[in-house]
């Protein structure tokens, strides 16, 4: 005698019952898209021409050239540096993100085990500070005459 498949599981077009094989293979395969999903190692590293100069990214101090700094957000940072006997340079760098971390592709990116390392490098040169009275007292000049040039007259609407 034949034994007669569960009542919900005969006719044609029915698929084979789910297996012990089947079920485990599924749960080994969550498993290891959640224990194992890739990792991404984000850092700036800061330079100075001369070396040692206080860094400040977004007015938050990280450190004294040569520097390496973690980062979450690619995008436009403000970039502050200061160093006794230089000008302050004051100025913004972008870190931008390689192919890897694009939208899309980033998502792809973190199922693969292993960890994505993003470098950006920056570096930049201070300028010897200026203390001479009348370069000071020039350009103090030129600016005062920049701010009382008049305001250039808006274009008459139409």
């Amino acid at each position: 005698m034949t034994p007669s498949l569960p009542r919900d599981t005969q006719g044609a077009g029915c698929s084979r019952p789910f297996t012990l094989h089947s079920s485990l293979s599924c749960c080994v395969l969550c498993a290891v898209c959640c224990v194992l999903p890739g990792c991404a190692d984000r850092r700036i590293s800061i330079t100075s021409e001369p070396p040692g100069a206080l860094v400040h990214l977004n007015d938050t101090e990280v450190g004294r050239t040569p520097c390496e700094v973690n980062f979450t957000w690619f995008g436009v940072y403000d970039v502050r540096l200061e160093k006794e006997g230089f000008e302050p340079l004051i100025t913004t760098a972008e870190a931008r993100a390689p192919i890897h971390e694009w939208p899309g592709i980033d998502l792809a990116m973190m199922f693969i085990p292993v960890t994505k390392r993003t470098r950006i490098e920056w570096h930049f040169v201070l300028q010897p500070e200026q203390n001479d009275p009348d370069a000071l007292l020039l350009r103090a000049a030129d600016l005062r005459d920049q701010l009382l040039l008049p305001a250039p007259e808006p274009p008459p609407a139409d």
